[in-house]
């Protein structure tokens, strides 16, 4: 049979049942899913790819990426996101399309040409279920992504402690994407708040090596930068211990044991600056 005949064939299978075969569909999805997705939003989706896909058997042929397929990439595209966001694995979203080969699976009685229709039909769906877990694995990504992004704002929060008194409680490793991040909402708060002084507290921090060091110290010059003077914090013994050892130096920057410590001397400093400022006065 010609390609042509054979997606004609498929389509005249598939419109002369069509209220039972989307019906029996949409149960077998719906078994899948364990009512995870409601039946009536269930029922949507299928229901419009059906009827995409015959219109794309009956002018695109058996090809999944014609341009005649758009509309049904489309639809597929969007199942699959949104079964991403609502938690599916690839294997249940992929289900969705893979459950339709039973709509035409062949019996005792079906003819030899019929069956030749059903294994290219076969073939079409796998093409359309795979494209499914294409998106789905990018929509996961995406996901992930931004997730981790949140985390990352999260976990780097910069807050006011005094008047021109800021602070970055850190908590666990600190690394080149985190110390960017770190620097951006340092720097906008400073901005915003007008302070003039800012402490690092690496109390949560597991441990300081020449890499975190370097991170410490690119994020108190991008400070100064801005007419702030940082103070770091959080300098347990095993961590001066460490520092030590791999010789790392801090050159002139202030280092306390505690987050109290450095608050008292941050403070301490914004005193002076006043007392001096009101002499020249």
């Amino acid at each position: 049979m010609a390609e042509q005949d054979i997606s004609a064939r498929i389509v005249t299978l598939l419109t002369e049942q069509r209220e039972s075969l989307e019906a029996a569909w949409v149960e077998s999805v719906s078994r899948t899913l364990r009512g995870r997705v409601s039946l009536a939003e269930l029922d949507r989706e299928l229901r419009e790819l059906y009827t995409a896909l015959v219109e794309a058997l009956r002018v695109g042929g058996l090809d999944a990426h014609a341009e005649e397929y758009a509309e049904v990439r489309a639809l597929l595209g969007e199942l699959s996101r949104n079964r991403a966001r609502q938690g599916f694995t690839p294997t249940e979203t992929a289900t969705s399309v893979f459950a339709c080969k039973e709509l035409l699976a062949p019996t005792g009685d079906t003819s030899a040409a019929d069956i030749h229709a059903y294994l290219r039909f076969g073939t079409l769906l796998d093409a359309l279920g795979l494209y499914t877990i294409e998106v789905y694995s990018r929509a996961r990504e995406e996901i992930i992504s931004a997730q981790s992004e949140q985390l990352m704002e999260l976990s780097t929060p910069v807050v006011k402690l005094w008047d021109g008194v800021v602070a970055v409680p850190l908590v666990g490793t600190l690394d080149s994407a985190r110390t960017q991040v770190v620097m951006e909402k340092l720097l906008q708060t400073l901005v915003d708040t007008g302070s003039d002084q800012a402490i690092i507290d690496i109390t949560g921090v597991p441990a300081v090596d020449t890499e975190v060091a370097q991170h410490l110290l690119k994020t108190v010059v991008a400070a100064r930068l801005m007419g702030a003077e940082c103070t770091i914090s959080g300098i347990r013994p095993q961590i001066a211990q460490t520092i030590v050892a791999l010789g790392i130096q801090f050159g002139d920057i202030v280092t306390k044991a505690t987050l109290a410590d450095a608050l008292k001397h941050a403070l301490r400093r914004a005193d002076s600056g006043l007392a001096t400022s009101g002499g020249r006065a």
